[in-house]
């Protein structure tokens, strides 16, 4: 759809569905974001074992996720990706205060080759930030996060602008009446 609008149009659009962000920036989610760190050796079973803690978690074994996280962690204690992932099983434990120092933790790791844990992490820091009503910084590393491509971190920014949300819904009930 956005082939067929003009530059002009495509801006219009842009500050519809991206309204925290400045006019003129758009949001290019045409680049999947990737992690592309290369581990030593002795630190590859680390992907393995957070995968099987992520794993666990999605099956509600949060303990056993939490033991091969920390596990994990000993093993590779400079992999962002972990503490992201312990940080959001620490979420689901409702462990905020841990949850959020671990989320920090992991975007203080993150370099180039961590776009997607970074993009995960400031969206995460977020959610924390909401829970501890912390709104403008929030709204920070959700804008952060969606400038990196992130879907949930846009609808957070609108959720977190009503003008926003509302502009949205009216324009949802007539592109629903023109289908």
């Amino acid at each position: 759809m956005s082939e067929r609008l003009s530059e002009r149009d495509n801006a219009i659009v842009n500050c519809i569905f991206n309204p925290n962000l400045p006019i003129g920036e758009s949001i290019d989610c045409s680049e999947e974001l990737k992690d592309e760190e290369t581990l030593p050796e002795d630190q590859e079973i680390t992907r393995k074992m957070e995968i099987e803690a992520v794993n666990l978690a999605e099956k509600g074994n949060l303990t056993g996720a939490l033991k091969i996280i920390n596990d994990a962690i000993e093993i590779a204690s400079n992999r962002p990706s972990l503490y992201n992932n312990r940080a959001q099983i620490l979420q689901y434990l409702r462990n905020f205060e841990d949850a959020f120092e671990d989320v920090t933790k992991a975007i203080q790791l993150c370099s180039d080759k961590h776009k997607k844990t970074l993009s995960l992490a400031y969206c995460q820091r977020g959610i924390l930030h909401k829970i501890f009503e912390k709104i403008d910084l929030a709204r920070e590393d959700f804008e952060t996060s969606a400038k990196m491509g992130n879907k949930f971190a846009r609808k957070q920014l609108v959720e977190l602008n009503p003008y926003a949300a509302l502009c949205n819904q009216m324009l949802r009930q007539v592109m629903d009446k023109l289908k």
